[in-house]
């Protein structure tokens, strides 16, 4: 929910990042959709099971760094697609400096594209460098990734101002012929609604360059009621409307974690699932993509 970390030096997003971000990895096979709960046939399309989760780190409830116990969790998900938040890269003493992001994957045999918010120098001379962002693992073939800049505003300062910064994270995954966007998202914190009212403008910018589905999944620090976030319903439809609370993850009060989808997309079933293994609860979604999106 809240990330508290050292200030960090505005990274400049770039296509370069595909080569060295994206893990490619010997991939299981794609899951089926059950849709559970979904009534009748299935919809027509392409099935894929969706997910969005702040991972806390590795940390879970009892605030103990456990990495196994999250691969597990994202695994009992079952998801093609995850939209992870709170990823720390050689980040510090908090996860044993790993590369959270490639552990996962190769814990989990799918493929990682890592986008970072903060990028710093390493802890120690020739150490790594120390990130922390969000990321998305997938089953499918990634045919392409980006980490772009949205607004944000310092947790390090007494004046912070806001300005753009990295974070946003996409990928375009081929789900049998099918190119489909994902993003994963991790908007302010703030009681003040400002900073996320931009970010919101921002990602709708970015999506807008987009062709073809659309899924945006993230740890949104607002309601899906929220006013700020009131123009993302223009364009894509709350997959969850009915779910149940994700922060805290022990006993919910708020849906802040949200998983969205574009227009030409059908939800067949979606939950927020019960965990230990961190703050958050995940939400996994079963959708139907269609066919004809490139």
């Amino acid at each position: 929910m809240k990330p508290s970390f050292p200030r960090s030096a505005r990274i400049v997003r770039t296509t370069a990042l595909l080569a060295a971000a994206v893990v490619v990895l010997a991939p299981a096979a794609p899951a089926t959709a059950t849709g559970a709960g979904a009534p009748g046939a299935p919809a027509p399309g392409a099935p894929l099971r969706v997910a969005t989760f702040n991972i806390h780190a590795g940390a879970g409830q009892d605030g103990i760094l456990d990495l196994d116990r999250t691969a597990q969790a994202v695994r009992d998900l079952d998801a093609d697609v995850v939209g992870l938040q709170e990823v720390d890269v050689h980040w510090g003493a908090r996860s044993d400096f790993v590369d959270e992001a490639r552990a996962l994957a190769e814990k989990l045999g799918m493929r990682v594209f890592f986008a970072p918010v903060y990028d710093l120098d390493p802890a120690a001379g020739g150490g790594e460098r120390r990130q922390y962002g969000v990321a998305v693992l997938s089953r499918y073939p990634v045919l392409g990734a980006e980490n772009h800049e949205i607004t944000r505003l310092s947790t390090q300062t007494s004046d912070p101002v806001p300005a753009p910064a990295p974070g946003f994270a996409e990928v375009t995954v081929d789900v049998k012929g099918a190119h489909v966007h994902v993003y994963s998202t991790h908007l302010d914190h703030r009681a003040d609604p400002s900073v996320r009212e931009a970010q919101v403008a921002d990602m709708l910018e970015v999506l807008a360059a987009d062709r073809g589905p659309k899924i945006l999944v993230g740890d949104f620090n607002a309601g899906a009621t929220a006013p700020e976030l009131a123009p993302l319903w223009q364009k894509l439809r709350d997959a969850d409307p009915a779910g149940g609370g994700t922060y805290p993850a022990a006993d919910p009060a708020k849906r802040i974690d949200l998983v969205t989808v574009s227009r030409d997309i059908t939800v067949t079933g979606a939950e927020a699932v019960p965990t230990e293994a961190s703050d958050h609860r995940p939400v996994v979604t079963d959708l139907r993509i269609p066919l004809r999106g490139r």
